[in-house]
């Protein structure tokens, strides 16, 4: 009798040690959550108070037709564009793209495009970050006259001067999904060119994602002090 209440006061000590293990592990488990959450919560603020939701992109700079033109020479490049931060490293964009290609002395060619990107900032909270881009585009000569579809896909630095303001350098590689842009006709290869610019990047907006996050940081510290 005495050695089956001893196992059984054994049983109950283990069963209370083992309860108790259990709880402090949840516990521990809901604090790392708790503490992820808040950490990315903060960055995600720091990210909208130093740049924002919304982009107003503008650069300038040069174009350079690829392959097999010998003569060709950098001409002028234009960008104005539009983004939209899915989140504080990725962003969706499209932009109006006004440039030229010059092969000789006899031949310049105006062109635009409408190009849709994706693109990704590597260190969106720091103030020097590289970003890479690609994404599907519409090309055209001026007035319309031809049209082809193309790909592109390019890399660049962003070093932000102040909040809400960045400075940028960049190039993209496009490749044109067709070997009969106006003027320029290579029989067995289709048409690419390079463009690199200078430009800025103007943030805006990103007040109504501010106050969600600090009521979703309120709710946790709340929460918190409960338990």
């Amino acid at each position: 009798m005495i050695v089956q209440n001893k196992v059984r006061l054994l049983i109950l000590i283990l069963t209370l040690l083992s309860a108790i293990s259990i709880k402090a592990q949840v516990e521990k488990v809901q604090e790392l959550d708790t503490t992820r959450t808040n950490t990315a919560l903060y960055n995600e603020l720091d990210f909208l108070r130093f740049r924002g939701t919304h982009v107003i992109d503008a650069a300038f700079g040069t174009s350079l037709l690829l392959g097999d033109y010998p003569e060709a020479s950098p001409d002028i490049f234009f960008r104005i564009g539009y983004k939209y931060h899915i989140n504080r490293n990725l962003n969706i964009n499209l932009s109006f793209n006004k440039y030229n290609l010059t092969v000789s002395e006899d031949f310049n060619q105006g062109y635009m495009s409408f190009d849709l990107n994706l693109e990704y900032l590597v260190m969106p909270n720091k103030g020097l970050t590289p970003f890479l881009f690609g994404g599907y585009g519409y090309n055209a000569s001026n007035y319309f006259e031809e049209t082809q579809t193309k790909v592109q896909f390019g890399l660049g630095l962003e070093y932000m001067v102040m909040d809400g303001l960045g400075l940028k350098l960049f190039g993209d590689y496009n490749y044109v999904l067709s070997n009969e842009m106006e003027g320029l006709i290579l029989p067995e290869n289709d048409e690419s060119f390079l463009r690199i610019g200078l430009g800025v990047n103007l943030y805006l907006g990103g007040n109504k994602r501010k106050e969600q996050i600090l009521n979703q940081i309120d709710t946790v510290i709340n929460s918190n002090l409960i338990n």
